[in-house]
């Protein structure tokens, strides 16, 4: 049994495999790990039962015993986010298509972050509320924005005009979600195409904050991306449509990159997933670092 502030649980091996995740270990050595620290557990005490901060120093002993300084480091940065009290939230942003989502939900599983939502929620919501007539940009896809708009020869193409109009209005209704999870005191992921570098909030009072922007530099790998989400979405997202606009949706890219370049906005490269999702979190883990050593 483990026990902590809230509760008397029995150990997991399956959250301290998340845990050791979180610090950059791949999942089949994070689960032979938590299996030996299990078995160290049972090992030195006979009454089976442990608090929840010697478990992270059998932990760390286990990975100092591997030669693995670093993954002790990261896991004691990890157990330090767990402890905190403050809320955390976590900014991904990037082009369709290129794995925004799933990363920002496997980093939010590691981390235990447990509220998760998309930018394109918030805009299919606000959608009910406001007619085509009245706000006609958020009735697009992020692509097809430019519809919605009157090409000016002297501003970028209407497809980055319409994006960057439908992105202000999609932000009221995402500054307001940040709001609640502010007054509410939890910890949250926020993914969209919306998340524009320079247009939402880089930090806030209360929280610690991560930005991040996904992408993938190479185009067919890009639109490989697009095939997967068809299968996985059983033909919901038909690939037809996201390749015959894949050079609008380039063309966002670029723009987004360019955007987090001003920003000096971490932009994480999704050629491989397993590294991007440890780029994110160790973004997270720094973030958090550097509220600590500013508090």
């Amino acid at each position: 049994m483990v026990v902590s502030p809230d509760a008397q649980l029995p150990y997991s091996k399956g959250l301290m495999a998340k845990a050791l995740m979180a610090t950059g270990i791949a999942p089949d050595r994070a689960y032979g790990l938590a299996r030996r620290i299990e078995g160290e557990l049972r090992r030195e005490n006979t009454e089976f039962t442990a608090t929840q901060e010697h478990v992270y120093d059998v932990a760390a002993d286990v990975l100092a015993a591997d030669g693995d300084e670093q993954a002790v480091s990261h896991l004691r940065r990890y157990q330090a986010l767990q402890e905190t009290e403050v809320p955390l939230i976590l900014l991904v942003g990037g082009a369709t298509g290129t794995g925004k989502s799933t990363i920002t939900t496997e980093v939010a599983h590691r981390l235990g972050i447990t509220r998760v939502t998309s930018t394109d929620f918030v805009r299919q919501t606000m959608r009910a509320f406001f007619s085509e007539a009245f706000m006609p940009t958020i009735h697009y896809s992020s692509f097809e924005a430019g519809k919605a708009v009157a090409d000016d020869s002297e501003r970028p193409g209407p497809e980055i005009q319409g994006f960057v109009e439908q992105t202000r209005n999609v932000l009221v209704g995402v500054k307001a979600v940040m709001e609640r999870a502010l007054t509410e005191n939890h910890s949250m992921a926020l993914e969209g195409v919306h998340i524009v570098p320079g247009l939402v909030p880089a930090a806030l009072e209360g929280a610690v904050v991560t930005q991040c922007l996904v992408a993938i530099s190479d185009e067919q790998e890009h639109a490989r991306h697009f095939w997967v989400r068809d299968v996985d979405s059983e033909g919901v997202r038909p690939v037809e449509k996201y390749l015959a606009a894949l050079p609008q949706i380039r063309r966002i890219q670029d723009f987004l990159v360019s955007k987090a370049e001003e920003a000096g906005v971490p932009v994480i490269e999704n050629a491989d997933r397993e590294a991007a999702v440890d780029q994110v979190i160790r973004l997270v883990l720094d973030s958090f670092d550097g509220a600590r050593a500013a508090a």
